[in-house]
């Protein structure tokens, strides 16, 4: 899998300027997790689309079609992808413009809406879904070098974030499913 290109520095660099930020203004642990968070980003981002590129696609475009995918119909309104996806309606029409160049997915009038538009998955596209996902599961996403039960714990740490910001009320399916069944 490719990386981004490696620093080799011999210091850690948000380490330091956790240093050099307590120095100036004064210890902040938050400072520090932000900008390792940001650098993580960076990192799997990089990765993850250097895996995905074989097949014309980055990870946003790789979102919209397994969310295409996980839909009971195979197609969804642009409006929807955006607010699942939790992106812009620009970001949207981008995605959708560039699936659609690339044939995995077509446009459609949403018969429910005679403005809206659908975004439907193609064969093609279901196609190039289950072979990116068995290199990126293959991969494990970029993240090898943490066992399962250190995923689990990141992935809650960071759904506080989330909860906090307001990307969802109540339980998620994990914590549902650990008191006996989907809602």
């Amino acid at each position: 899998m490719s990386q981004p290109k490696p620093l080799n520095l011999p210091f850690d660099p948000i380490d330091r300027a956790a240093e050099s930020w307590r120095a100036h203004f004064g210890a902040s642990a938050a400072m520090a997790a932000v900008t390792s968070i940001m650098r993580a980003h960076q990192i799997l981002l990089s990765q993850l689309d250097s895996l995905l590129k074989p097949y014309d696609l980055t990870f946003a475009r790789y979102e919209a079609l397994v969310l295409l995918t996980f839909s009971k119909t195979g197609a969804l309104p642009l409006s929807k992808i955006g607010e699942r996806l939790m992106v812009h309606p620009t970001s949207v029409t981008n995605t959708v413009d560039r699936l659609e160049k690339s044939g995995f997915v077509r446009r459609l009038p949403n018969p429910r809406d005679g403005r809206g538009v659908l975004a439907e998955i193609t064969d093609s596209g279901r196609d190039v879904v289950r072979q990116a996902t068995g290199d990126l599961m293959a991969a494990e996403f970029g993240l090898t070098m943490y066992a399962e039960d250190e995923l689990h714990q990141m992935f809650d740490q960071l759904r506080t974030l989330r909860v906090a910001a307001g990307d969802f009320t109540g339980p998620s399916m994990r914590q549902d499913e650990e008191h006996g069944g989907l809602l």
